[in-house]
């Protein structure tokens, strides 16, 4: 069994992985933390205690940051053109969700789970790494006490999403996501080189919706705006970004990966960017030096990641 920390911004595909998470049979989910991004902390923490409900979730929800780490930095408007006014593609829910919180804020939480099971926990995050930064900041050796950390975000051959070279999840909190990727733990780099190849198409989606139970129909509602937003990208279909993360958990012989040092670039035109600095290669000496080698997935069966997904979710 793979004990999972889930740090997410729900968000539509942030809902699907974590229904992933939930059902698959490898995966023991034992807390979700939540972090600004496709909305307010409100908001994706109101989110999360909703999908909790909803789902019959039982790990607990702890409410984490509200800014980037860098106080120097202005939030951008949220994206609800992608998500929705609401996060969840403006499908109904309550303002007011009635259930507890863990009392801990999310780097807190993290920091004394992970203590109680050195050698266990692996961390997937799938929106900014705001919290886990903070966590490092507060208790540097929990490195060494963290079993993986699988990252949604980063683009390294690819374009961009929110400008020509940063995806959104790395240029939401640069300075936060260096952080998380020269800490000496080990970090898996899931990406859009290969997140933005891996597309689930309306008819599946509603196929899955009509075998599957209120969780899964549920997903198909709230993720019709968020397929209609990808229509410049994708025809009739969304990108799964956050589920192919999840995935990687329990199969990653699905992705093909190289390994390096790598760094994100904070500030200027190139706001957000990552860059690796592979094994492979040698370089005169520079800001990559001495740090750790991390895993970045370049390749990715698609058609076996959305089959897994599709197995999971239908799974009760």
């Amino acid at each position: 069994m793979h004990k999972v920390i889930y740090d997410t911004d729900p968000g539509v595909d942030d809902a699907m992985a974590l229904l992933f998470l939930h059902r698959h049979p490898e995966i023991d989910l034992i807390g979700i933390t939540t972090v600004f991004g496709n909305a307010s902390i409100e908001t994706t923490t109101r989110n999360a205690l909703f999908l909790k409900q909803e789902w019959d979730i039982a790990a607990p929800v702890a409410k984490g940051a509200s800014v980037t780490i860098d106080p120097s930095r202005h939030e951008r408007p949220w994206p609800t053109m992608v998500h929705g006014e609401n996060g969840l593609g403006d499908m109904p829910v309550p303002d007011v969700i009635d259930l507890p919180l863990d009392p801990r804020p999310a780097y807190r939480f993290i920091i004394e789970t992970v203590r109680a099971n050195p050698g266990e926990v692996t961390l997937v995050a799938v929106g900014r790494m705001t919290n886990l930064a903070l966590a490092l900041k507060e208790d540097p050796e929990i490195a060494k006490l963290v079993k993986d950390v699988v990252i949604m975000g980063g683009n390294f051959y690819v374009p961009g999403n929110v400008s020509p070279v940063a995806e959104a999840n790395i240029h939401g909190d640069p300075e936060a996501a260096d952080i998380v990727l020269t800490a000496p733990w080990k970090v898996v780099v899931i990406g859009l080189d290969v997140t933005s190849i891996t597309t689930m198409s309306r008819s599946y989606l509603a196929e899955m919706a009509a075998k599957g139970d209120k969780a899964v129909k549920q997903l198909n509602t709230l993720s019709q705006s968020y397929i209609d937003f990808y229509k410049h990208a994708v025809e009739d279909g969304m990108m799964v970004h956050d589920s192919c993360a999840s995935v990687y958990v329990v199969a990653p012989e699905l992705f093909e990966t190289i390994t390096g040092a790598v760094r994100v670039v904070c500030g200027g035109i190139a706001d957000g960017l990552t860059v690796i600095k592979q094994d492979s290669r040698r370089f005169p000496p520079g800001d990559w030096d001495g740090l750790p080698s991390q895993v970045v997935a370049t390749g990715i069966e698609s058609e076996k990641v959305l089959s897994l997904i599709r197995d999971t979710l239908l799974r009760v």
